[in-house]
């Protein structure tokens, strides 16, 4: 082979591999993030998009997750909660202590809260569905949505991909 030739060549190899990457990155799209099923007791369920969740104020706890103290920020699950309907203050009370809310996760995983767990009124502990952690958007295996509970010596309701709310009555 001759020396121009082998020139003209890597030369070639470059620009179609630049090319190649160039088009890669272009193909690239962006997920957009799925909102969150909600259904109230008796009611159809709804998405709050995730446009409709950031309207809320934001939060930001510090909490321990496997050892690691992080900082989660996100919307305060009574909050979001409120978008569809629920009550919290002096109408919870009687039979709607009964009632309570399940948090569903992509991979069939729950868990559930009593809602006076939930309620500002009844106590001062602030549970969070959080979008960020240390500031940055939660990973693919814990987010989009995250529920995160402060102060629980286990993160077994720290429930990751959350993808349903439903408020239930344990009364009914």
């Amino acid at each position: 082979m001759t020396k121009s030739f082998l020139n003209a060549f890597v030369i070639g190899l470059l620009f179609f591999g630049l090319a190649a990457i160039e088009a890669l990155g272009q193909k690239t799209e962006v997920q957009a993030v799925p909102g969150v099923t909600f259904q109230n007791e008796n009611s159809k369920p709804v998405t709050f998009s995730p446009a409709e969740i950031r309207k809320l104020a934001r939060h930001t706890v510090k909490a321990v997750d496997h050892g690691t103290e992080a900082s989660f920020e996100g919307f305060a699950l009574a909050d979001v909660l409120k978008m569809g309907g629920v009550e919290f203050g002096e109408s919870l009370r009687g039979r709607r202590l009964l009632t309570y809310l399940l948090v569903e996760a992509a991979d069939k995983y729950s868990a559930l809260f009593a809602l006076p767990e939930l309620d500002p009124a009844f106590n001062d502990r602030l549970i969070i569905i959080a979008d960020k952690r240390d500031g940055k958007p939660l990973s693919a295996t814990d987010g989009p949505w995250r529920v995160i509970v402060p102060g629980e010596k286990r993160g077994a309701r720290w429930v990751r991909q959350v993808v349903g709310l439903r408020i239930l009555s344990a009364g009914s």
